[in-house]
């Protein structure tokens, strides 16, 4: 036994004293940094945050490019003369019912509601950008799979495949963005990353028309899925990258690592330069490679942690009445993204209502993020202010949203509705800001992921197929889109509740052993370039 538990415990304590160094202020410059000054690197935070931005811009083109009257397109009609004009796009060529072309809408969910715990979770103990590659490539498999589709079935598994690639980046992108942006401007770099997903829906409301028209409704597919290839490689090429909150990233084939046995994190501690980490009284120390028991109990471990984050979200409730909120919001709008083409065609008698509605919302998109995130950091970023944000600028933007449809004029209908979507973007910065700091570092990648997993179960999922039933059902598309709006007025009420509620920042809590460490060891070779500090494999020394 002793000879195999002293070259781990060697490999072990060589570990901690690497690790355990720069909590000590006073003498960590020499062990933590080279003496010579690393070169600048290309790879800073701002590059980060652009990369971030063109990846989530590409996501949601392709949301808008489904929904685009180039890409859906429309049924075939006859009239009762018998005249009949052949159908177009993917709802002509499959000849799909209302319900069925918005199930393909929602098809992504699917797979975003399977990856996006798992993506969260594996997180903790491997490279996020490793990750993020993993997603991006069967994003790009799926949506290239979509322009090859042949019936209803296999286009919507393979909008269910496209989920996995959301699933692997949303989670992981706004927390990098959180931690490098400055303090002062938090909400303005979200609001940054988050204004891609209107102007994305836009364009690619855009894009889809001009596609569908001139070419194909297929090519619009493969045109994203070669437009994205570049950056799934370039998450298998990155440097790792280390998150707040976490313990250091170390190679992936290291053979002693320290698991946590139970959810919760209570003491990291140096005791005769041996590791040890205490949880919940539970005692985690490093196993051998090749023992047969370390993967069930990793598994079990993942398990069980995943399970308390869980419960601690749960019964959070500032997190429980963002996301509620967000989830009434996130069904209008995510209908509106869906529908507003094909609504606004049939109410206003729009010949380019794909232009008319991408111009629109890429417009009142990108100035409404970015005016929320400005106006809260304004403000000074406190969850209490962004509810006051929240439930005022979504309030404001339902009348004149709903007052919007009520016009018969299509000159009444844009300068009211382009208000209504400018207040209402302006939600974008200040409900993520909430999702990030009510919570501790450690959770905010499963916090983003499940808050993700609920506005679109319960949000523009279901929104899009009740919509096409109640379009169905009422035949009236003015009617359908007031319903609809109506919506807008609870989401409204809901983040009214969030400012009376106690809430306090988390977003440094819990930072005095572990994340201190992880800060200091590992915050220049994140935006330097230099991995020197990076803990060498033990299976291979």
């Amino acid at each position: 036994m002793d000879s195999l538990h002293h070259p781990n415990q060697s490999n072990l304590e060589d570990q901690q004293e690497m690790e355990t160094k720069p909590l000590k202020p006073d003498d960590s410059a020499p062990a933590s940094s080279p003496s010579p000054s690393p070169s600048p690197s290309w790879f800073t935070p701002k590059r980060l945050l652009l990369i971030f931005c063109v990846i989530n811009m590409i996501n949601y083109v392709d949301r808008g490019a489904i929904a685009s009257n180039g890409v859906n397109g429309s049924l075939g009609t006859c009239t009762d003369s018998g005249t009949c004009t052949s159908g177009s796009g993917i709802q002509g060529e499959f000849k799909l019912s209302n319900f069925e072309d918005g199930v393909l809408s929602s098809a992504f969910m699917v797979g975003l509601l399977v990856a996006s715990p798992i993506f969260a979770s594996l997180s903790k103990s491997h490279n996020p950008f490793r990750l993020i590659g993993v997603g991006l490539s069967v994003w790009t498999l799926a949506v290239a799979g979509c322009g090859c589709s042949i019936d209803f079935w296999s286009i919507a598994i393979c909008r269910m495949l496209v989920g996995v690639g959301e699933a692997s980046f949303i989670s992981l992108a706004a927390p990098f963005i959180d931690d490098h942006a400055p303090a002062a401007q938090k909400t303005a770099w979200l609001a940054t990353f988050y204004m891609c997903i209107p102007a994305g829906v836009a364009l690619g409301y855009v894009y889809g028309g001009l596609v569908g028209d001139y070419l194909n409704w297929r090519y619009a597919f493969w045109i994203e899925a070669i437009f994205m290839l570049p950056f799934a490689v370039f998450g298998f090429v990155m440097k790792p990258l280390q998150l707040k909150g976490f313990s250091p990233i170390e190679s992936k084939t290291s053979s002693t690592s320290v698991e946590i046995a139970s959810p919760v994190i209570e003491e990291v501690s140096d005791i005769n330069g041996r590791a040890a980490v205490r949880v919940e009284g539970i005692m985690a120390q490093a196993s051998d490679k090749g023992s047969e028991s370390e993967g069930a109990f990793r598994i079990l471990n993942r398990f069980s942690r995943f399970s308390e984050d869980m419960k601690v979200l749960l019964l959070d409730k500032v997190y429980v009445v963002n996301v509620l909120g967000y989830i009434a919001y996130n069904f209008v709008i995510g209908a509106y993204s869906y529908w507003g083409p094909k609504a606004g065609y049939n109410i206003y008698h729009m010949s380019d209502a794909d232009l008319l509605f991408g111009g629109i919302t890429i417009v009142c998109g990108i100035f409404g993020t970015l005016s929320g995130g400005l106006i809260l950091d304004y403000m000074g970023a406190t969850i209490s202010n962004a509810f006051k944000l929240l439930s005022g600028a979504t309030f404001l933007g339902a009348i004149f949203c709903f007052s919007a449809f009520c016009f018969r004029s299509l000159y009444g209908f844009i300068p009211f509705f382009s208000v209504g979507e400018l207040l209402v973007f302006a939600t974008q910065a200040p409900v993520n800001y909430v999702c990030l700091h009510c919570v501790k570092p450690s959770l905010r990648p499963l916090a983003m992921a499940m808050s993700t997993v609920s506005i679109h179960i319960f949000g523009d999922v279901p929104s899009s197929p009740l919509v096409g039933v109640l379009q169905d059902y009422v035949n009236n598309w003015r009617e359908t889109a007031l319903i609809l709006t109506s919506i807008l007025f609870i989401a409204a009420g809901i983040w009214l509740i969030g400012i009376f509620l106690k809430s306090v920042d988390k977003f440094n809590e819990g930072d005095e052993n572990e994340v201190s460490t992880v800060e200091k060891a590992n915050m220049k070779p994140l935006l330097g370039g230099n991995r020197n500090e990076m803990i060498d494999d033990p299976g291979e020394a």
